[in-house]
């Protein structure tokens, strides 16, 4: 044993008797993810944490005391500057000190503690017609700690200003383990017996103010976004010895947030939305003085390259509502009346039509134009990360800010800065307010680049000094910008500085190298140039290839939502950070770096942090930069398991469409077996469930008399792909289809034999797969250039996606680009008078993942809308069984608490409504979840079925 290990372990044993019960992890496994946020930084944690209580707290930093180990407070991990990510402890309490404490509807208050996201208290308060102000684009994944930490502020903060405006008390533990509470008035011991030390703090606090009052009137407080450094104006004679706002701000290093009493405000009555375009930022920026006369609640601004990236990734109607600009302002106005706030947004649009700078500008008065657009605004940070040509880019200078005024006039200096130096940077931010987030494309890899990035970013500071204004407007300085305080303070207010982290904190424990004693701003970094992996998918997106490919993670921890979007239905069941596409991805990084996972492909750490991984696909989509964990996962299994034994469910599920052919020759007796005790022990030896049933398969007989009534009767217009699900299981969809499609003007020639290997794919028996696409290439790339329709939306995918990436031929591609899902064939191709026969005015969905992510603008919900279904509820989030995995025995607990995310609860509140689900998967899951009920879910060709005397009634 190592002194480092045996130090450790030491550590661990002391936190045990100090906080009885307190989860503690170690290893690489373990402390990986938490080696990164959403910076450019790479700091290994000792051990991680995850307290339940402010009892854990106090037994974590005493026992850190003692062995003088530092500790970082952590709740989201989106920070962009560092200043989650440390070398010692890290406390994490997003994943259970996240409970909403109290609401004091009368007083405006909430109390929660510091691991509560955002978006929770919102929905919460929202009852009572209540909102938090301050609202960070990371709203649905941003902790109130890390806000409290960052004095986060937002998109409406020209309305709501900072968070330090809107805390009224912080219940706080200090580096020595003591509880107190930091109010408007000062300091307060939790304990009276604690009340000696809590009094010499304060003493020692005021102390400081006494003898630095000229300094901290002059330098600080001067401009609304004035983040960098510590809010010492807060505590002058005149501001009352506001202890709670002086504390915001402060990254952690000073005391450790447990929990906080915020002020709420009042939800705004009438709203509308502006968007304005321009030929370029500056030009943005030279209207915001006029507009901030109209007091709008947002201003913000954003460059092309956000949005062309945004369709680029998810179809080009998923911005809609801008006008013609190549920069574009989001303004909001709200009030209580709404023909008074139509009224100003006229009176807006006409005051800036006569300032010249305008090329289009419009009110948006769709609801989900509206939401489309914020989501662009909000994906920002992913979106600049890794644009639609490949590039990337990165923070580092990503949060300076100006006063609104003098914004045009520092951009203009800032992009002739960038220039000098042959950088390019993708611009957006709070206009409003005169912050500017940019990503830039910093080369980190080399000497050069990193020297580059060390000129730039010095001469960057002076810059926006000589505007008057402030290295950071919101993210806090962190690692990334600590070190150039010197630049936009004196000497006095950086020693000022260093003492007031002096007095919360002598042994320099909490959150080091931040704001006080800095690390130099280019160590630690995570990028460096690494080697290329040889791989069996081709990754062409990716100009470093499986190594860019998981570079892709930026940390922005969208993957961490709980709501919007599908991404990512592992972590919304556990909450484990480690079970989010951004945990897998830092551990995929770590593997290829290979410093603490020294072991590459047969790595354990990273199998066992891709084990709950449903291969959904959906943040390949949800995702902001595009991370695709299902390819990654398909390519570790590849190769973590090349010439070794595999789990037994990859050979009983993953060779699931030459079982199922051979089963469909003795169909009824293969049935009668598998659902007796002798179909329980095989499903047992196959590593499958014996939670769930084995669906029935098909007879030989029954596919070939749908396949005989599918011909059409004239010349096909396309070929519909027999799928080997649809052939093994429920071959009445393909009839239903090809009747559909004929309805519709589409006759089909059905394609029977050939797979699109997705089942091998999924459990990573690559070479199988290749095989088994390759012979459907040659089959399909033929000469015949007709739509190749696809029953089965996760084969579509397959087809569309993993047959390019992984063949990388051309004839591969050229039968990608003739891809359609069932939907999307209706939605492209249906004769203009097709009229489909009468549908239910109500109808559940689950859209199957894979569809979702693959097939953009082309939704099961926009058809049956169009077609006439009045009310479509959507069951937004994966179903949980997704092909295999749902059906492994150690992944079944998972699978259902998926389901109990989305599906389950419409399922249960069904009322006769009708089930839609294309995905074989979903119509498993729902046929299992439904047990005794009369429930079975349809496939849209089912619904839309000519034959049919009643939807559904499939002949």
């Amino acid at each position: 044993m190592t002194t480092a290990t045996r130090d450790l372990a030491g550590l661990v044993a002391r936190v045990a008797e100090l906080a009885p019960g307190l989860r503690v992890e170690t290893g690489p496994g373990a402390t990986g993810p938490y080696a990164y946020d959403a910076s450019n930084y790479r700091v290994p944690p000792r051990a991680v944490t995850f307290p339940r209580s402010a009892d854990d707290v106090v037994g974590v930093l005493r026992a850190c005391r003692e062995a003088g180990v530092p500790v970082t407070a952590r709740g989201g991990g989106t920070s962009m500057a560092g200043n989650a990510v440390g070398p010692g402890v890290v406390l994490d309490f997003s994943r259970y000190m996240n409970r909403i404490l109290d609401i004091d509807v009368e007083a405006r208050t909430a109390r929660v503690e510091a691991g509560v996201v955002l978006d929770a208290l919102r929905s919460a308060t929202a009852l009572h017609g209540l909102d938090f102000g301050p609202d960070p684009s990371s709203h649905s994944r941003c902790t109130f700690g890390g806000m409290i930490g960052n004095d986060a502020c937002g998109n409406r903060s020209v309305r709501d200003g900072r968070t330090s405006g809107h805390v009224e008390a912080l219940e706080i533990v200090t580096a020595d383990g003591v509880r107190a509470v930091a109010d408007h008035r000062g300091l307060h011991p939790f304990d009276p017996a604690d009340a000696g030390v809590v009094a010499r703090l304060e003493s020692g606090l005021k102390r400081l103010i006494e003898q630095n009052l000229a300094p901290i009137r002059t330098e600080l407080g001067r401009i609304p976004r004035q983040v960098s450094g510590y809010q010492l104006h807060h505590l002058l004679p005149e501001n009352g010895f506001d202890l709670a706002r002086a504390l915001v701000g402060s990254e952690g290093s000073c005391a450790v947030v447990t929990a906080a009493t915020v002020r709420l405000v009042a939800t705004a009555q009438a709203s509308t939305l502006l968007t304005l375009g321009y030929d370029d930022v500056v030009a943005a920026a030279e209207d915001v003085p006029e507009i901030l006369r109209f007091s709008p609640s947002a201003v913000e601004g954003m460059d092309e390259a956000i949005v062309a990236t945004m369709r680029a990734r998810r179809g080009p109607d998923s911005v809609t509502g801008l006008p013609e600009g190549r920069a574009w302002l989001y303004v909001e106005l709200e009030g209580d009346d709404q023909a008074e706030v139509n009224a100003r947004a006229a009176e807006l649009l006409e005051a800036l039509r006569a300032q010249g700078r305008l090329t289009g500008g419009r009110v948006v008065q769709s609801p989900a134009e509206r939401r489309s657009l914020w989501r662009v605004r909000e994906d920002g940070a992913g979106l600049a990360a890794r644009l639609v040509d490949g590039g990337e880019s990165w923070p580092g200078w990503e949060d300076a800010a100006v006063a609104p005024e003098d914004l045009a006039a520092y951009l203009r200096g800032f992009r002739k800065l960038l220039a000098s130096h042959q950088l390019t940077g993708v611009l957006y931010g709070h206009f409003g307010a005169g912050c500017v987030h940019v990503r830039i494309d910093f080369d980190m890899t080399t000497g050069t680049g990193r020297e580059v990035m060390r000129r730039f970013l010095a001469e960057a500071a002076a810059l926006v000094v000589e505007h008057g204004g402030s290295l950071s407007g919101e993210h806090g300085d962190g690692r990334a910008r600590s070190e150039l305080l010197e630049v936009m303070y004196s000497h006095r207010m950086i020693a000022a500085f260093a003492a007031f982290k002096q007095v919360f904190d002598p042994d320099g424990l909490l959150n080091p190298g931040v704001i006080v004693d800095p690390a130099p701003f280019d160590a630690d970094l995570a990028l460096r140039e690494l080697p290329l992996v040889d791989t069996t998918f081709g990754f062409p997106h990716d100009e470093d290839g499986f190594a860019g490919a998981v570079r892709r993670c930026v940390g922005v921890g969208r993957c961490r939502s709980d709501s919007g979007g599908v991404m990512c239905p592992s972590y919304r069941a556990t909450g484990e950070e480690n079970d989010s596409t951004r945990g897998r991805a830092r551990m995929l990084q770590e593997m290829v770096r290979g410093e603490a996972v020294t072991d590459g492909w047969r790595s354990t750490e990273v199998r066992d942090a891709l084990d709950l991984c449903l291969s959904c696909k959906a943040c390949s989509s949800d995702c902001p930069v595009g991370v695709d964990m299902a390819t990654y996962k398909a390519e570790f299994l590849h190769q973590h398991y090349r010439g070794r034994l595999r789990p037994r469910s990859h050979y009983s599920l993953g060779w699931l469409p030459k079982t199922s052919a051979l089963a469909g020759y003795a169909a009824r007796p293969v049935n009668a077996l598998l659902r007796g005790p002798l179909g329980r022990l095989l499903a047992r030896l196959g590593g499958v469930t014996t939670e769930r049933g084995i669906p029935a398969f098909a007879s030989r007989r029954a596919l070939r008399t749908t396949l005989r009534a599918a011909q059409p009767t004239g010349p096909a217009k396309a070929i519909l792909f027999v799928d080997s699900f649809t052939r093994a299981f429920r071959p009445k969809v393909a009839g239903a289809a090809s009747r559909v499609l004929a309805d519709a003007g589409i006759p089909c020639t059905p394609q029977d034999g050939l797979c699109c290997g997705l089942t091998w794919v999924s459990t990573g028996q690559l070479d199988t797969a290749r095989k088994v696409m390759a012979r459907t290439v040659a089959a399909l790339d033929n000469g015949d250039d007709r739509p190749v329709v696809v029953a089965e939306p996760s084969c579509a995918a397959a087809l569309k996606r993993d047959v390019p990436e992984l063949l990388g031929t051309e004839a591969a591609r050229r039968v990608a680009d003739r891809v359609q899902t069932f939907t999307g064939a209706l939605t492209d191709l249906a004769d203009e008078s097709w009229t489909p026969p009468p549908l239910p005015e109500n109808v559940v969905l689950q859209t199957h993942c894979h569809e979702y992510a693959t097939f953009k603008g082309h939704r099961p919900a926009d058809l049956l809308r169009r077609l006439g279904v009045r009310e479509v509820d959507e069951a937004e989030g994966c179903c949980g069984l997704a092909g295999n995995f749902g059906f492994e025995a150690e992944h079944y607990d998972t699978s259902i608490a998926v389901a109990d995310l989305a599906l389950k609860p419409r399922l249960d509140r069904l009322d006769g409504r009708p089930v839609v689900a294309d995905g074989f998967s979903c119509a498993t899951q729902i046929d299992h979840l439904a047990g005794d009920q009369d429930i079975r879910a349809l496939h849209l060709a089912e619904l839309l079925d000519p034959a049919a005397d009643q939807p559904g009634e499939t002949t």
